[in-house]
């Protein structure tokens, strides 16, 4: 399945990201701030980058950043904002346009991979996660965060895309084999703006692993 064959395909993104402004907060996930702040800086991977909030936030501090999205028109909003808000970070990022049902990183060649809110349906996400464990470079960590199933019934909208979201065990089985030692695996509630004043509480999936170093083998 692609892209085009769900409601969040390319168009739906090209034509949200094609309005003035930003369709986000332009702020970093916080899950994202508190799970990698206490990480040393290298090479990270941004997954549905969007208009750039996390990746401009591991640029600031101090990562090496590639940033993947499926719309040009996000990378061209996350760039400009990027370049506008602290041009060393910017050059230390690079904008990368991917279809990610049809497109893989480079195995082992990243010190942090970081999924914030992909959801696609469900072969095609497992797919992809097995692919993002398998970027994750000897000592580096990955992250994925999501929308908890469990959460589907907590309002029409999410009920609506309910196939596009997950569980905990989901991810753990979509790695399952990529040879990572999982140090988080929960369901984790924040409050999340509601549509009129006020918030709401909602469950955010938190799997956080990490690829072991293993010294040579005596020859």
């Amino acid at each position: 399945m692609t892209h085009e064959e769900h409601p969040f395909g390319r168009d739906y993104w090209e034509e949200r990201y094609a309005a003035p402004g930003l369709a986000w907060s332009g702020d970093p996930n916080p899950v994202l701030v508190a799970e990698v702040t206490p990480l040393a800086p290298g090479r990270a991977l941004d997954i549905g980058s969007g208009e750039g909030g996390d990746a401009l936030w591991l640029a600031m501090s101090g990562w090496h950043v590639t940033g993947v999205d499926i719309s040009t028109n996000a990378l061209d909003k996350a760039r400009a904002r990027a370049e506008s808000v602290d041009g060393p970070a910017a050059a230390r990022i690079r904008w990368e346009q991917h279809d990610l049902t049809s497109w893989s990183p480079e195995p082992r060649s990243f010190d942090l991979v970081t999924s914030q809110f992909m959801h696609l349906p469900e072969s095609a996400r497992s797919v992809l996660f097995r692919a993002l464990a398998a970027a994750v470079a000897p000592g580096g960590t990955l992250l994925i965060v999501g929308h908890d199933v469990s959460d589907a019934d907590a309002g029409e909208h999410r009920a609506h895309f309910r196939e596009l979201m997950f569980g905990v065990d989901d991810v753990l089985a979509a790695i399952d084999g990529a040879e990572l030692e999982v140090e988080v695996a929960e369901s984790r509630e924040r409050e999340a703006p509601a549509a009129h004043d006020g918030a709401t509480p909602v469950r955010d999936v938190v799997v956080r692993a990490t690829r072991p170093v293993r010294p040579p083998a005596a020859g």
